[in-house]
């Protein structure tokens, strides 16, 4: 299995996209595909082997859209998810479909229809942006038409295909300064019956709660409100979802609405570190002591403060646990983060700093030094 997701976009998945045109056109041009996809491809990152492989399909599939198009879609009906090289083999149909974001632009109809047969293959999320920016009332009409789609990978579509900060993806900034349009496809997927479905809408509300954060917590309790017993359990999650990172940041209303005190009455005492000097590959270790001073509820994180390249430090919230505490109850916690090498973050050198949040608002901090 490849160990990292641009390694899954290798000879393996070039042939396998070739295979399946020729399986479609007799006319593709195997030999000539591989070696164009080929040249040089191992030494690009993930978004780069895509575009590569675009240009590569570009030069040897017609220049009318409307012709190629329909390859796409016979070779997507025809397509197999998952095979013997792992989980990432998936990924081998992803130029395939953001062919479409780059090369139907001009013809936007058959291009949707093209992306609504190959999305459940491997999300079209990315190759639907540009259709939303330069044919956005077209786009919008489809969109209204895939909430009620009988295939839930076209239903999620709606939602991913809409999210304003897509992660990897181009962002909709009109719709960042503005998420109305975004907002009145989710009420019509809110209660869809895949949790697929549902975690992108929490996910999407998510990505509008950093502009907006008070129009997300309106949305939410206005959709507890109104929600049947049936509903109640699934609205509930997408709410505590969607908000995630508000209570990450300790936005004051979003507590409330997920059933937290607001107001904490909480001592947190002796924080103290193992070792306040560690080395990577070792876990900081440290405890601490709650006592309530009346009954409450409230949502216990700590963040670390990671030391940059700039000798600046970046704080990144981690969840610890929900706690309900009785009037006078006290509990003793002690928790471990580990400092090993990981893809997402490069360590540095020198002073950092732990906090201990409760319901986002700092209770205690301790600094430490870690070496590298």
């Amino acid at each position: 299995m490849a160990d990292l997701m641009k390694d899954s976009l290798n000879l393996v998945a070039v042939e396998k996209m070739a295979a399946s045109l020729k399986a479609v056109w007799a006319q593709f041009d195997v030999d000539g595909f591989v070696t164009a996809s080929m040249d040089g491809l191992e030494q690009l990152e993930l978004k780069a082997r895509i575009l590569h492989i675009i240009t590569a399909l570009h030069q040897h599939l017609p220049r009318d859209f409307i012709e190629t198009a329909n390859i796409l879609m016979a070779a997507g009906e025809k397509w197999q998810k998952g095979d013997e090289n792992g989980s990432f083999s998936v990924f081998a149909i992803w130029p395939l479909i953001d062919y479409v974001g780059v090369y139907g632009l001009d013809k936007p109809e058959k291009a949707l229809d093209a992306l609504e047969v190959l999305t459940p293959l491997f999300s079209a999320e990315f190759a639907i942006r540009p259709f939303i920016n330069q044919h956005f009332e077209l786009t919008y009409q489809r969109l209204n038409q895939w909430v009620s789609h009988e295939n839930e990978h076209v239903r999620r579509l709606v939602s991913e295909g809409i999210r304003p900060r897509l992660p990897w993806g181009l962002q909709l900034k009109q719709f960042i300064k503005n998420p109305t349009v975004v907002v009145e496809l989710l009420e019509l997927l809110k209660d869809d019956e895949a949790e697929y479905v549902r975690r992108s809408v929490a996910n999407n509300l998510n990505d509008i709660s950093k502009n907006h954060p008070e129009l997300v917590v309106s949305i939410c309790n206005k959709w507890l409100k109104e929600a049947s017993k049936l509903e109640y359990k699934n609205r509930n999650w997408i709410a505590r979802h969607a908000t995630r990172g508000l209570v990450k940041q300790g936005y004051p209303p979003v507590f409330s609405l997920l059933g937290y005190s607001e107001n904490l009455d909480v001592e947190l005492r002796d924080l103290s570190l193992k070792k306040d000097h560690i080395k990577m590959g070792e876990a900081l270790e440290f405890n601490f002591v709650l006592t309530a001073n009346k009954p409450q509820k409230f949502v216990l994180d700590f963040a670390i403060h990671f030391m940059k390249a700039n000798g600046k430090l970046a704080a990144k919230t981690f969840k610890l646990k929900n706690i309900i505490m009785k009037n006078g109850e006290t509990l003793n916690i002690k928790k471990q983060q580990w400092f090993k090498p990981i893809t997402t973050r490069k360590y540095h050198a020198g002073a950092h700093k732990l906090e201990i949040l409760l319901n986002g608002r700092t209770f205690a901090e301790i600094h430490f030094l870690l070496e590298v």
